[in-house]
């Protein structure tokens, strides 16, 4: 079991030093601590045996110097050690690829199109313990939010972070793409998928879309896309001198290359005019092969000073009662 356990602060362990020192003291000193009476004759004291109290006086100095010892043990914090395990668990490799542009504020949905979306992709990612999952942002260029990971604690909390206007304004659909790619094109899994949710058209960026499509397609990606909003009109809230004002815009999603996209490697197109719409697409993924992911699981330190605390605490009562009653000394 002591393998197992490994100290925060082991420099305090070098006071234990103080124990056999405050012992040897305690043992000399002890010759002097009881009163001798000098006698002609020592006949009469023959066969005389201390008393049971007189030899488990020591138990005391024992009892003080241990509890010494263990609050010392404590101060250098011992910790349960890092367990790690390697397992193989059933999964796929997804990387969620999501437009966060300005029109994403639309409150098609509400809120929002973009708070919206957050909320069915957690939930998403919570159902999915075993899958490694990867995020990806984009609006007038891309970047990496979270590589694949199976720590989708981590995963979520940067997700809820979103927001738009973390970047550069626009819909540069190519760039999202790319950017997943290059986070899957090195997974060993036999499925690997991406989630490309956007509510606009391609404007921005440097790569074309059928181009970044072209790419998943050669490393063997599937692409679901994801067209959201509303058919016709959207309120979209504008900043104005008097506050917040809203206007109808017209909903505008290139459906073609969406449905392009997903063809080209054998995926699917959805438009998601509700949460429902999501749902379906996160079925569709459930229904692909899966693989096997080799996974190092990590569990948390452990702090195992407390019980040490309470276990010090214990033996100094006893000790101070013991003191107190029955090796209570009379004047």
């Amino acid at each position: 079991m002591l393998e197992h356990i490994h100290f925060a602060d082991p420099e305090y362990l070098y006071l234990l030093l103080v124990i056999p020192v405050t012992a040897v003291w305690y043992w000399f000193r002890s010759g002097r601590i009881y009163p001798e009476m000098r006698m002609p004759v020592s006949e009469a004291f023959e066969g005389v045996r201390p008393s049971m109290k007189l030899r488990m006086r020591p138990m005391l100095i024992i009892l003080r110097l241990l509890v010494i010892a263990i609050i010392i043990i404590a101060l250098a914090r011992p910790q349960s050690n890092i367990s790690r395990q390697d397992i193989s668990v059933e999964g796929i490799d997804i990387v969620l690829a999501t437009d966060i542009s300005g029109s994403m504020l639309a409150e098609d949905f509400k809120p929002n199109r973009l708070e919206a979306s957050k909320d069915v992709a957690t939930e998403f990612i919570r159902e999915r313990p075993n899958d490694r999952i990867g995020l990806v942002v984009f609006s007038g260029e891309s970047f990496t939010q979270c590589p694949l990971t199976t720590d989708h604690s981590v995963l979520i909390n940067l997700y809820n972070d979103l927001k738009s206007g973390m970047i550069d304004d626009g819909t540069a659909l190519g760039d999202g793409l790319a950017t997943a790619v290059s986070r899957l094109k090195e997974s060993k899994s036999v499925s690997k998928v991406i989630i490309l949710l956007t509510d606009g058209v391609n404007n921005m960026g440097a790569l074309d879309p059928v181009s970044a499509a072209e790419i998943a397609q050669l490393y063997g990606i599937r692409i679901y896309t994801i067209g959201v909003g509303t058919i016709g009109t959207a309120p979209y809230p504008f900043e104005t001198p008097f506050g917040i004002q809203y206007q109808n815009i017209e909903v505008k999603i290139d459906e073609p290359l969406l449905k392009k996209i997903s063809q080209m490697t054998n995926g699917k197109y959805f438009r998601a005019t509700n949460k429902r719409s999501l749902t379906n697409i996160y079925q569709e993924i459930d229904k692909l092969e899966k693989s096997k992911i080799d996974v190092t699981e990590f569990r948390r330190k452990k702090e195992e000073s407390l019980p040490l605390i309470f276990l010090a605490i214990i033996l100094l009562c006893a000790e101070v009662i013991l003191r107190q009653t029955y090796f209570r000394s009379n004047p």
